[in-house]
């Protein structure tokens, strides 16, 4: 009798084991899929005195867009609900040696955007620099502004916007070469690559950049990224040596600069702390609530 109880005991101890792994291993996965493929929206403001009544931006990049890749659709809702006056798209929106189907689905998501009627701003990251996909965004209405300017007016106010398709920057990089700032104007400086210093030079209202993917893992309680990419340093935020941008708004004299995690799980699905995201941007006149500067 002694002996039954025992296996009885062993066995509903191992009952007991695999129930606590199913356990774990389903609240691992609800967790990983939640910070990797539930799609958010990051509400930001800045403040001017060139504006005279709201503008509201939205601000998606790097999809990366595979088969599995958060849906058009639920993007497309995102961006709906967000109820913009122009979208902006920051590159990265597929990934190199792609499919045909996956760059394909980048592009009627681009295009599905402008053919809703929103003025859609494009400019190309490192990745989806084809020049037959760029065409079949322009052919969709879609604004391509690698290395073009634009003047447009919304709301009542007038914007001056700007775009590169920068992969490098040597030291002499100088937008000052290229493009002028507009002072009657409130200046738009998109760029897929951020470049804080280059970007605080040229002095532009708002500077619009990607690329960084919010360094993928972010800490909890707002602590920062986990690593930072660029200078190839772990837990940066510990460094005292100068600003890591990783994601959100970074003022400089005269404007910011907004970095956008963005929406995709390049190279692989590890985002932590850092769900993917599009970007409900709103410039206020200056009495506002925003960044002001």
């Amino acid at each position: 009798m002694a002996e039954n109880n025992t296996r009885k005991t062993v066995s509903n101890s191992g009952k007991y084991a695999f129930r606590r792994f199913c356990a774990l291993a389903v609240f691992a996965f609800g967790l990983w899929y939640f910070n990797n493929y539930s799609l958010k929206t990051t509400y930001a403001s800045v403040s001017s005195e060139k504006i005279t009544q709201p503008v509201r931006l939205t601000i998606l990049s790097d999809l990366h867009a595979h088969e599995g890749s958060i849906s058009n659709n639920r993007i497309m809702k995102k961006i709906k609900d967000s109820e913009p006056d122009a979208v902006f798209v920051l590159g990265d929106m597929y990934s190199r040696k792609t499919s045909e189907n996956e760059i394909d689905i980048a592009v009627e998501l681009i295009t599905d955007i402008a053919s809703e009627g929103y003025n859609t701003y494009f400019v190309s990251g490192d990745h989806d620099t084809s020049a037959s996909y760029i065409a079949s965004l322009a052919a969709g209405g879609v604004h391509v502004m690698n290395y073009i300017s634009e003047y447009a007016e919304i709301n009542g106010s007038r914007f001056k916007i700007m775009g590169i398709d920068n992969v490098y920057y040597t030291d002499t990089f100088d937008l000052n070469n290229v493009f002028a700032t507009d002072y009657n104007c409130f200046n738009i400086l998109l760029a897929h690559i951020p470049n804080f210093q280059k970007f605080a030079q040229f002095g532009a209202d708002l500077t619009l950049c990607a690329d960084t993917h919010g360094g993928m893992v972010q800490l909890p309680f707002g602590l920062g990224t986990a690593y930072d990419t660029f200078s190839g340093t772990w837990f940066p935020e510990q460094r005292t040596d100068g600003d890591v941008y990783d994601k959100g708004m970074f003022n400089y004299d005269g404007g910011a600069m907004f970095i956008t995690s963005g929406i995709g799980d390049s190279p692989y699905p590890v985002r932590l702390f850092n769900r993917p995201e599009i970007v409900s941007l709103e410039i206020l006149p200056k009495e506002a609530t925003g960044n002001e500067y």
